[in-house]
């Protein structure tokens, strides 16, 4: 038997990588540990797994590790995860191929069930949390690790391997190898089906399911806005075609219109992969190339920087992580007048005297979700109405990760970094902000329909 795989054609190489140095050896299956990529198609570590199972002549095994709480991860995020994760079972079953979801710590569900494994496959993190998962499994596998980038169209270690001060320094790295890497994957192949099988939890029953997890349940769950699943997520990059691609370059900042894509929460969850993204929006006839290059900016460029920055910056979730030069003009004013002052309570309940925030915090609550734009208006207001620039740090990290759906992504955390200086520059100095980026209702105003905007979260509250 072989020690090293061979190559698997359309999978490139530079999103494999070796973790540990144990062999392949005699095993019932080829494990494929499932944590990231929660997804039966487009997902380049399980057509690895396959590819290595069918060298071998083994079958393949996908595993998933359940836990019952995750920090600061809500029934909201739980429910559409699972929801995501019934339909993969469902279309991996039409494959032949199982996928074994148990209760426990990722990493002990992944070595429980490699112990019968020829070898393991698992697909990439980038929250060091997350990282550290693999990295347990890595050195305390029997057997032959491997990990497979996921996640991003540029694999993060061919694009740079220092953090990256803005997207301008990035760009042109990641234009150099989008040729090299934007090519479509094969559809996952059918296999026999393993016996005797590999038990795991049912998913017919979410409402069970959820009623065992140990998590905040107070904020309802979103599914009549966001269905979790891979479906849905086909179903909202279909409609984005359709109908959001169209002025696209235009229209994205505008939070009383329709242009946004909706994927981000899927993006996240890994129920659609951003390969197929970018290749379905490069390949549009709706659209302008203005519209379609401003889309992939977004999806490739500013994405890949947020996973860049989670990854390099070692202080990725800390107030410490931000710009030296963003610090301290913050510090220096840190003792400026503010205009308002509130407590989290009353700005978790959007109770400031600010409409278009109020209503903007209303729908983070209803759906889970809001306009990337007025989220990066709701951080600055954050900034400017809290005590001191640390304590707005950490709400803007404590809202953003209970009620947003995509809270807990490496988008989000560069995201409200950006509401505090990263990956920007120094502005004209002004009270409190100091030169960090400042953001008004008059630029809003001025900017988009916001009597609509607010009138269409009105509908969302009597809907």
């Amino acid at each position: 038997m072989s020690l090293l795989p061979e190559n698997t054609p359309f999978i490139h190489p530079d999103r494999v990588r070796r973790l540990n140095g144990q062999p392949w050896r005699a095993g019932r299956y080829v494990l494929y540990w499932m944590q990231q990529a929660q997804r039966a198609q487009d997902n380049p570590a399980l057509l690895f797994a396959c590819g290595q199972a069918q060298r071998l002549g083994l079958p393949v095994v996908v595993a998933f590790g359940l836990m019952r709480r995750y920090p600061q991860a809500g029934l909201r995020h739980f429910r559409f995860m699972l929801e995501g994760l019934a339909e993969t079972h469902a279309e991996l079953d039409a494959l032949g191929i199982p996928l074994v979801v148990r209760w426990g710590e990722p990493p002990e569900v992944a070595l429980a069930l490699a112990g019968e494994a020829a070898g393991m496959i698992c697909d990439r993190a980038y929250l060091p949390p997350l990282m550290a998962w693999r990295e347990h499994v890595a050195r305390d596998a029997a057997c032959a690790v491997w990990q497979v980038e996921t996640e991003l169209v540029v694999p993060a270690d061919a694009a740079s391997l220092r953090a990256e001060v803005a997207a301008r320094t990035l760009r042109p790295r990641l234009n150099r190898l989008l040729s090299e890497h934007l090519h479509a994957l094969p559809p996952c192949p059918r296999q026999a089906r393993v016996g005797p099988p590999v038990t795991g939890e049912a998913l017919a029953d979410l409402d069970a399911l959820c009623a065992e997890l140990d998590v905040d349940c107070s904020l309802a769950t979103v599914s009549r806005f966001f269905p979790g699943g891979s479906t849905a997520a086909e179903r909202a990059l279909q409609r984005f075609l359709g109908q959001g691609l169209v002025n696209y370059a235009t229209a994205r900042r505008h939070p009383e219109a329709e242009n946004v894509s909706g994927l981000s929460p899927y993006l996240q969850y890994g129920q659609i992969s951003s390969l197929r993204v970018a290749l379905a929006v490069a390949q549009a006839n709706a659209g302008s190339d203005a519209d379609r290059d401003a889309f992939l900016d977004e999806l490739i460029v500013r994405r890949e920087l947020a996973h860049n920055h989670v990854l390099r910056n070692s202080a990725w979730d800390a107030y410490g992580g931000l710009p030296a030069w963003a610090r301290a003009t913050l510090a220096a004013h840190a003792a400026d007048p503010r205009p308002h002052l509130y407590d989290l309570k009353t700005l978790e309940a959007g109770a400031t005297h600010d409409p278009y925030w109020n209503a903007a915090m209303a729908q983070a609550r209803l759906t889970g979700y809001m306009h990337n734009h007025l989220r990066m208006y709701w951080g600055k207001k954050i900034l400017e109405w809290s005590p001191a620039p640390e304590e707005a740090f950490r709400r803007c990290l404590d809202l953003n990760h209970r009620y947003f759906l995509d809270g807990l992504a490496p988008n989000s955390h560069a995201n409200v970094g950006w509401i505090f200086g990263l990956h920007d520059r120094p502005w004209p100095e002004r009270p409190v902000f100091g030169t960090v980026r400042y953001m008004n209702a008059a630029g809003l105003e001025r900017k988009c329909d916001m009597p609509a905007y607010l009138a269409k979260i009105k509908a969302l509250q009597v809907a």
